[in-house]
């Protein structure tokens, strides 16, 4: 997760675009995997 967030960060791209670019995950993965409506609000 890191090493995205630091590509995505030093090259402007999103997260998603730089999962695919670094070849960790694909486009399916990454959408199982990453629940924005999740990561906001309180949790349950």
């Amino acid at each position: 997760a890191a090493k995205i967030a630091k590509h995505a960060h030093s090259n402007g791209s999103t997260l998603r675009e730089s999962a695919l670019e670094l070849g960790l995950v694909t486009n399916d993965q990454f959408d199982q995997w990453v629940r924005p409506r999740e990561m906001i609000g309180p949790k349950e």
